[in-house]
């Protein structure tokens, strides 16, 4: 079965109403094991500390995080009420990426049932972001030699601004976001290659860009590893995305990815990325569209 990585802290108490969905990790944890895809392939990494997590983020601001002495200014940017249950979750779930994407090396793919986390920068949380699993993910694995290349290939509606500020000087960390250009971040850093796409978007055009920029990255880089950043905010009725992409097509979007990546033999990990939906539910199963697609397809890479 397709290795699957979750804490039971990721959905920490939070305000029911507030439009980040904290329910949904929990809620796609019960729904993946509803759907019979949870049994021994369940991982569930450790808890970080200050110093682990320097390797991408400056010590200052990971002490000020976790001791709750930021300045109100500053944390007003991240957007979330501070709590010890959120502190624990944020640093828990960087290395729910830095372990699934072990597994992927490991065993050809695996999914986290969180991350994507890309608005975080080096000393500066933002857009719901605090950390940044992604830029951690990937200086961690490339400092200990496990790989030498990685393409991170985010597909969230936003563009992920802290991953290409982050990985901007490491030439061995390809940042590749493919976004709705009118929407937040409003000031966005410069990734290794952006595709700002059209409001109003819809399926097939949508598919055709994320296929032959995908294909063309990996043939051209070859990497030894493929995050997959799988934001759903590109549904059609996503409050805060502006595309036009139905259910059907965030699945095959998914399979395309996932295919093309494992054709060639290249591991990839996937996070789940942004979703914004008052139906919290409906959100969590949104987000399972990763999970049974990378689980259907596992056997056949084995």
């Amino acid at each position: 079965m397709l290795p699957l990585v979750y804490h039971p802290n990721y959905s920490c108490p939070f305000p029911e109403k507030h439009r980040f969905v904290m329910s949904k990790f929990v809620r796609l944890y019960q729904h993946v094991c509803d759907q019979g895809l949870v049994d021994s392939n369940l991982f569930q990494p450790e808890a970080s500390d200050i110093r682990t997590l320097s390797i991408a983020h400056c010590e200052t601001y990971l002490t000020e995080l976790v001791h709750n002495s930021m300045d109100a200014k500053r944390w007003r940017r991240i957007g979330l009420p501070w709590s010890q249950g959120l502190i624990d979750r944020t640093v828990t779930s960087p290395n729910g990426t830095l372990l699934a994407a072990r597994l992927a090396l490991e065993y050809g793919m695996a999914s986290h049932l969180a991350g994507g986390t890309h608005h975080a920068h080096f000393d500066f949380g933002s857009g719901f972001c605090l950390l940044n699993d992604l830029a951690y993910a990937a200086r961690s694995l490339l400092r200990t030699g496990e790989v030498k290349s990685i393409l991170i290939f985010d597909l969230d509606v936003h563009q992920g601004d802290g991953t290409a500020a982050m990985l901007a000087s490491e030439p061995r960390a390809f940042t590749c976001s493919i976004h709705c250009e009118k929407n937040f971040p409003f000031r966005k850093s410069e990734s290794d290659l952006d595709v700002g796409l059209d409001t109003g978007l819809a399926d097939q055009a949508y598919l055709d860009v994320v296929e032959n920029t995908l294909v063309d990255l990996l043939e051209r880089l070859q990497p030894d590893l493929v995050l997959y950043d799988a934001g759903v905010d590109v549904w059609e009725h996503d409050e805060l995305g502006h595309l036009n992409i139905s259910s059907h097509g965030i699945q095959e979007r998914d399979e395309l990815v996932l295919r093309h990546c494992l054709k060639r033999f290249i591991p990839v990990a996937t996070v789940i990325g942004g979703g914004y939906d008052r139906d919290h539910q409906r959100l969590a199963e949104r987000h399972s569209s990763i999970v049974k697609t990378a689980s259907h397809l596992f056997p056949a890479y084995l």
